[in-house]
């Protein structure tokens, strides 16, 4: 697993237990009572770094190369997943997949953007970031779960809708608008998870939902910190300035009721206990929908539209 900067201390803590405990064996001698107390003193630490994290820390994990991306997701949270491929103007952009599943009793259309792991994946999927071509093919999907009144669930992690200039000649702009128009208009329930990166409208045109959830190490921005580096500071090395600065955490978030909840994750982030991180998603998601469906239609357009109305307004 990569160890990011801010952890080596922890590892290193780890790296002395372990030679501690080959030395006692080695040797002979026992060492149970220093192993133990060196323990615990790394399992504190653990604790304390990881409930005290900067919001650059935070992005540290969110971007981490091991995370869950959303067909692991699909795997350990839903079954009878069957993906649906192309936007029916004959592409089929990989990095948005989506299709009908089972999450627990629920049977939903679920839609999501795709990060590889490794370059070779990342080429595949366009490093998480869809062309117009993705968009329309989520738009399809959402007008098949409106059609049968199937809710709606997508799962985020895209450092943005892919700014190249082909994209743009397509309609990129015009894509992400029409999603959001479309997706406010729906009359089935709609969550949406933010679980790694939420950059720009590349996230938000996946976002127009009834309750929107964040993952606790995941962050929501309209620009990443280094392009509001780049645009503010003029050095896109100061982007843990600019992270601080945005207010891009999913407690800061929440503070300013720009999403509904946070989903806890793993110790140390949802690449050290994938199961886990997807048990706890299931059961928040499950939770939304039971709530959302006790709404009418009229009502789950009206909280949608009332929501994201309310955004950026201040009380003087």
């Amino acid at each position: 697993m990569t160890i990011l900067e801010f952890e080596k201390p922890l590892y290193d803590i780890q790296s002395k237990i372990d030679e501690l405990k080959q030395l006692s064996e080695s040797s002979g001698v026992d060492m149970s009572k220093e192993i133990q107390n060196f323990e615990k003193q790394a399992e504190n630490f653990k604790q304390e770094l990881y409930a005290n994290l900067t919001p650059n820390e935070k992005i540290l994990i969110a971007r981490h190369s091991d995370r869950p991306n959303f067909l692991d997701y699909m795997e350990m949270m839903t079954t009878d997943f069957i993906e649906l491929h192309g936007d029916r103007h004959g592409t089929d952009d990989r990095a948005i997949i989506g299709g009908i599943a089972q999450i627990g009793d629920e049977k939903v259309v679920v839609v999501g953007t795709q990060k590889g792991k490794n370059t070779k994946e990342n080429l595949v999927y366009n490093f998480g970031m869809p062309q117009p071509q993705g968009y329309m093919k989520a738009l399809r999907l959402f007008y098949h779960a409106n059609k049968f009144n199937l809710p709606i669930v997508t799962l985020i992690d895209t450092p943005g809708a892919y700014p190249g200039i082909k994209a743009e000649e397509i309609g990129q702009g015009i894509a992400i608008a029409e999603n959001l128009r479309e997706m406010s208009k729906l009359e089935v329930p709609i969550v949406a998870v933010i679980t790694g990166e939420g950059c720009s409208g590349g996230a938000l045109g996946l976002a127009v939902a009834n309750s929107v959830l964040m993952l606790e190490h995941a962050y929501y921005t309209v620009i990443s910190p280094e392009g509001c580096a780049s645009i503010l500071f003029r050095d896109a090395n100061l982007a843990s300035k600019a992270a601080e600065a945005l207010k891009i955490t999913a407690k800061d978030l929440l503070e300013f009721k720009l999403i509904d909840g946070i989903v806890k994750e793993p110790l140390g982030g949802a690449h050290h206990n994938p199961q886990e991180m997807a048990d706890n998603l299931k059961t928040a998601v499950l939770g939304e929908i039971k709530r959302l469906k006790k709404l009418s239609k009229e009502e789950l357009k009206a909280s949608r539209y009332d929501k994201f109305r309310r955004m950026g307004a201040f009380c003087s």
